[in-house]
């Protein structure tokens, strides 16, 4: 049986893979992401950087150069270094920030429609409740407070972007819990958390997948926000962080482009690549996409 169950797990991943290389969006996203990636995982290896490796006041603000391919901030730091060291924590922020959310959004869908009555309506209006709050003034209010720290942003963001997910993967439940094999299920005896964890949540989980690809891009801006807004932390580099600095310094008055705008593609380029993912990983998992 569970050579059985093996063997159509690994037919469904080979399919997956099959469908995602055919399919250009999913494609072009999935090789602009791991691009940074890898860069944030050998980068650092390659290109040591601190932020408290400061350069000499010459070397302040210097345009790209055969030493300095990008150029130089307003404290002498290799900006490619910089940005190199900024994909690690940019993308770790995005990842477990991301990670918090989707498990926050999944317990709380899948637990308010299976169980339904009153655990619903108590679940359903805490949901909305971070549903209609201005996300960022909460953000902002939660950073203030907890203070400027990498663990804390991961933490605020976390805690701040489940609602979406939460309110789809409720629409979902409902949907499969009416299903006759949950039915069955229920029948024989079995108990909430084995329905919940073995026959909803695989059904849904397609689902919640392709949503975590469209968290992450707005996790990632999230915390792109905070640190430009200043509430970042201001001893890791990240590419909001590179981004406060030069607004901070005036590199845009200054027409240091090479400051400001290496950062911002960045920002940009991996937001992109996951909402193409996203996007195209709901048609490829979607059965009413497959039949249209």
């Amino acid at each position: 049986m569970n050579s059985i169950k093996h063997e159509m797990r690994r037919r469904k991943i080979k399919e997956f893979g099959s469908s995602v290389y055919h399919n250009k969006t999913a494609l072009v996203g999935t090789i602009v992401l791991s691009f940074f990636v890898i860069v944030a995982i050998f980068g650092p290896m390659i290109i040591p950087f601190s932020t408290l490796d400061f350069g000499n006041p010459e070397d302040m603000l210097q345009a790209p150069n055969g030493e300095h391919w990008l150029g130089t901030d307003d404290m002498g730091r290799d900006i490619l270094a910089n940005l190199i060291s900024g994909a690690r924590v940019s993308l770790l922020i995005g990842f477990l920030a991301t990670l918090i959310s989707m498990g926050i959004g999944t317990l709380i869908g899948i637990s308010s429609g299976y169980f339904g009555k009153a655990i619903d309506n108590i679940l359903m209006r805490l949901t909305d409740f971070f549903l209609v709050i201005p996300w960022l003034p909460l953000m902002m209010v939660l950073a203030a407070i907890l203070g400027t720290s990498i663990w804390n942003i991961i933490f605020v963001i976390g805690i701040t972007s489940w609602a979406g997910t939460a309110r789809v993967v409720r629409a979902q439940t409902l949907s499969v819990k009416e299903r006759q094999f949950v039915e069955r299920t229920v029948s024989l005896g079995s108990g909430s958390f084995h329905i919940m964890s073995k026959h909803i949540l695989p059904n849904v989980f397609p689902l919640i997948f392709a949503n975590t690809v469209l968290i992450a891009a707005a996790a990632i801006l999230s915390e792109t926000t905070l640190s430009f807004l200043g509430l970042g932390d201001p001893t890791r580099a990240s590419w909001g962080m590179m981004l406060h600095y030069a607004f901070e310094s005036g590199a845009a008055s200054a027409n240091a482009y090479w400051y400001y705008l290496p950062p911002g593609i960045c920002v940009v380029l991996v937001v992109l690549s996951f909402a193409l993912m996203g996007y195209a990983f709901d048609e490829i998992m979607n059965p009413k996409f497959k039949e249209r």
